[in-house]
C-alpha cells in the first residue's frame, strides 16, 4: 500500500465503517450476502470503506481476528 497521510476526516469516516452493521457482518462471518456486497462495493462506491482501508491497512471485508 502506498504511503498516504491519514487525516482526522479519514479516521472519522473509518469509524463509520467500523460501526456499519453490514461491514461488521462481513468481517465477522466472512461469507454470505453481506460479505459479497462489501467485498464488491468497497473500492468503487463506499467512501467509508476506502477510509477504513487507509486507516487500518486492510480491506473492509477482511477479518479483524487473525487465525493462529
Amino acid at each position: 500500500m502506498r504511503n498516504t497521510l491519514i487525516i482526522d476526516a479519514d479516521r472519522e469516516m473509518a469509524q463509520k465503517c467500523v460501526s456499519c452493521p453490514v461491514c461488521n457482518q462481513a468481517r465477522k462471518k466472512q461469507k454470505g450476502f453481506a460479505f459479497w456486497f462489501v467485498k464488491n462495493i468497497e473500492d468503487s462506491l463506499c467512501p467509508y470503506c476506502k477510509a477504513y482501508e487507509r486507516v487500518y491497512s486492510r480491506k473492509a471485508h477482511e477479518s479483524v481476528h487473525v487465525d493462529e
